[in-house]
């Protein structure tokens, strides 16, 4: 009877020592977690306090910091392999023409009310495709062709990291209109690997129409041609790299069009948009509603869609005619048109799925 006793008190104090544990490590945990929350709160309020011009000019600075560190690194790195198909001429028209578009892709940034995230997806789209000519039909080596595209993005994604807010679409905060969608991990692989489909496959179709013929006539000195001419659908067999490259797209795609396009909610103009009346309404009002009167969504998805491709070619035109030597306007034209119709397709696919 007494050891029965004793076995239970035992097992009491057992018991009590384990919630005392339990206790102390939930107590420990909510700490760490208050301590983190309030380290957020403060950076997130020392930012708060600076003046939205002034953040602005902090993201621009930082980035053409980043942009000049990671182009040392990147010569440090490959032992400066990118100098034998470099262009030789030093235009100062050329550097200020570099240097204005990018200022003009953050601008749109920033005042697009775009995030860490959204900015590291458009450099991705924009950079890309050079990355990719570099690599396949240059000789590149692949990891120079992918310091050089990191690099690129990095330089983007942290200034506005730092300086912006997540968006609530990329945060999954709380109350955001379809959370559900974006958290959930089927969706975000397959919205993916459609997107990167649609890439893969355009340029699949690019590859075996006009594309090699545009690169021996407007890429002068070349190196090879044959992974165009030679292309397979998704590159199974011969080209992973171009499979790993539109994935990497189809993320980029997803994260830049499709996030933001399902988190956007129904708003009054919605409302207004659905009960127009064509009989009652002015020829101004209906010229409007004809040419804008989609939904917010649409409008979101048209918005982004049209930013993506933008930057896509333009980006995609001026590295090829400004850095890489022998290549011809009209070439690094049509290079750039392939990737901008991808970017297209990419987006009414998204958008075609968002609405479902």
């Amino acid at each position: 009877m007494g050891r029965k006793k004793n076995a239970e008190n035992a097992a009491a104090a057992v018991a009590v020592a384990e919630k005392k544990t339990v206790d102390a490590t939930t107590a420990a945990a909510s700490s760490m977690t208050s301590v983190v929350d309030r380290a957020q709160q403060r950076a997130r309020s020392a930012r708060d306090r600076l003046p939205d011009l002034a953040r602005f000019g902090l993201a621009l600075l930082l980035n053409f910091s980043l942009s000049s560190v990671s182009e040392a690194g990147l010569k440090w790195l490959t032992q400066d392999e990118l100098t034998s198909i470099a262009r030789e001429s030093d235009s100062m028209l050329g550097t200020i023409v570099s240097a204005g578009w990018k200022i003009f892709l953050l601008t749109l940034g920033w005042f697009g009310d775009y995030d860490g995230y959204d900015l590291a997806s458009l450099a991705l789209l924009s950079h890309g495709p050079t990355a990719y000519l570099l690599s396949v039909f240059y000789g590149i080596r692949p990891l120079t062709a992918g310091v050089y595209l990191v690099s690129n993005v990095v330089s983007y994604f942290v200034p506005f990291l730092l300086f912006r807010e997540l968006s609530g679409a990329h945060s999954a905060a709380p109350g955001t209109p379809n959370r559900e969608i974006v958290i959930d991990r089927g969706i975000q692989v397959l919205t993916s690997i459609l997107a990167g489909l649609v890439y893969n496959v355009v340029l699949f179709l690019a590859c075996r129409t006009f594309l090699p013929t545009t690169l021996v006539l407007h890429f002068v000195d070349i190196p090879t041609v044959e992974p165009a001419t030679d292309a397979v659908l998704l590159g199974l067999g011969r080209r992973p790299d171009m499979l790993v490259l539109s994935l990497l797209f189809g993320i980029a795609a997803r994260t830049f069009i499709f996030t933001p396009l399902v988190t956007t909610p129904q708003t009054a103009e919605d409302e207004q948009s659905a009960d127009f009346d064509p009989v009652s309404a002015t020829l101004g009002q209906t010229v409007a509603w004809n040419l804008w009167g989609y939904t917010t969504q649409t409008k979101v998805s048209i918005k982004r869609t049209a930013a993506a491709v933008l930057a896509t070619a333009v980006s995609t035109y001026l590295q090829c005619t400004l850095t890489i030597r022998g290549v011809e306007s009209l070439g690094a034209a049509v290079w750039a048109g392939v990737w901008a119709t991808a970017t297209l397709a990419t987006g009414l696919s998204l958008r075609y799925v968002g609405s479902i």
